[in-house]
């Protein structure tokens, strides 16, 4: 998985371009220039291969901005994290003494660089294209983010030069990966020393205590997995410090390069925004997740308390509600073996092959009691189902007319899938085909 991110001057067009990649209006566009000044990340699927996309502030000097400085400082984070930069200019008003001290920052770096010249809306603007070779980048790719002119060859290039594969920080790549994610203060460095039974990681009261996303190998007790302790995952808008920048950025990657999520929530407050908002980048990500539910110790309980917080989170998380929901407490060690129990489970769960022959003696005979409503006098029918070799549960339906397979359709396939198999935990992608 690799990160591109996004640079220039203010007001050349790098949310514009953002937006159209990640396919929403995630950032704020505007003819003024400073709009941005918090880093947007996003996630850019082109020809099967995906990868996030971080939209950067205006990188100036001497302006008369009072963030500048800050801006400034969150650019240069953005592109050592990156592995390819998007550097834009604009046609209109070609090379500015601002441009030249972006291009020179971008040449120590050492970074894969495309110089990609905006707002080329018409063919008499493609000759200003060429003025950028100055830069001694390479060759300008002539864009318009407006209407998506010339982003197709962009991309094609993105793919080129990001890695096939992501870089993998541990000698034993074949080890399923735990990542231990959930906002700041819920527990999850404590989890990982009561795991391990030792005080692997510093644990204080105070929020954003870890920093890094630290992996220790964990094989006890029939297990073997690689703990990987995240630093706490606050809101966007709250995070202001240069460190903290890039302990979100190794916690997504974290997220990223794991093969189970064990998202941890603090029994007091329940499901906040932000738990929703990491469950779904979770999901995007099509990883296992196990949701734990710590510091149960602290609330105040009567006969059906657990049932009753159990119905409500799953009731927050729909539509995906098949998940296991643990309760514990690091602290005291309640509990805290069922979270690995769990894990395994999913894990297995994720990895396993379903044979094609028993996908479809199972699921026809779903479909022939329940088949797809005929749409415009057109009927489905659905003959042969089979998984996709994939690192997460894929399955391809082959019917007649794909096109025409309502996305409720789709729902009810996946919830006969999970009522048959054995899937809880991983979330499923249902593909229909034409036969």
């Amino acid at each position: 998985m690799g990160i591109v991110a996004i640079v220039g001057r203010p007001n050349v067009g790098k949310s514009t371009l953002f937006n159209r990649l990640v396919g929403m209006r995630q950032a704020i566009v505007d003819e003024s220039a400073g709009v941005t000044r918090d880093r947007h990340y996003g996630r850019c699927e082109w020809c099967g291969r995906e990868f996030s996309v971080i939209d950067t502030g205006g990188y100036a000097l001497r302006s008369d901005d009072v963030f500048e400085s800050e801006i400034r400082k969150q650019v240069l984070l953005a592109i050592d994290e990156a592995d390819v930069i998007l550097f834009m200019v604009d046609t209109t008003t070609g090379i500015t003494d601002q441009c030249q001290t972006i291009a020179d920052i971008l040449r120590r770096s050492g970074k894969k660089t495309l110089v990609v010249a905006n707002k080329v809306d018409n063919n008499a603007q493609m000759f200003g294209v060429h003025e950028f070779h100055a830069l001694g980048l390479g060759d300008p790719f002539a864009v318009s983010s407006v209407s998506g002119s010339g982003t197709g060859d962009l991309l094609d290039e993105v793919l080129r030069l990001l890695p096939a594969t992501p870089a993998v920080t541990d000698e034993r790549p074949a080890i399923p990966r735990l990542a231990i994610v959930g906002r700041p203060n819920v527990g999850k460095s404590s989890l990982t020393n009561a795991l391990l039974g030792a005080e692997r990681n510093i644990v204080t009261p105070l929020a954003g205590t870890t920093r890094d996303a630290v992996s220790t190998l964990y094989n006890k007790f029939g297990h073997e997995f690689m703990l990987i302790d995240t630093a706490g995952l606050r809101k966007k808008n709250k995070v202001h410090d240069d460190l903290e920048f890039y302990s979100v950025m190794r916690s997504v990657r974290a997220i990223e390069h794991a093969d189970v999520c064990i998202l941890m929530l603090e029994a007091e407050k329940g499901v906040e925004a932000q738990d929703l908002s990491i469950f779904n980048l979770i999901i995007r990500n099509k990883k296992g997740c196990v949701i734990v539910v710590n510091k149960w110790d602290l609330v105040v309980k009567e006969t059906n308390t657990m049932k009753a917080f159990r119905t409500e989170i799953l009731r927050r998380l729909a539509p995906f509600t098949d998940v296991p929901v643990i309760f514990t407490s690091a602290l005291h060690k309640q509990r805290i073996f069922d979270v690995l129990e769990a894990s395994a489970q999913v894990q297995h769960n994720r990895s396993q092959r379903i044979p094609t022959s028993q996908l479809n003696e199972v699921m026809l005979a779903e479909i022939a009691d329940c088949p797809p409503p005929s749409i415009k006098g057109k009927f489905i029918k659905i003959k042969y189902i089979t998984q996709l070799s994939s690192p997460s549960p894929c399955f391809a339906f082959f019917c007649n007319l794909p096109q025409y397979v309502r996305e409720d359709y789709k729902r009810f396939l996946e919830n006969k899938l999970r009522k048959h198999f054995p899937l809880t935990g991983c979330p499923i992608q249902v593909f229909l085909r034409r036969k």
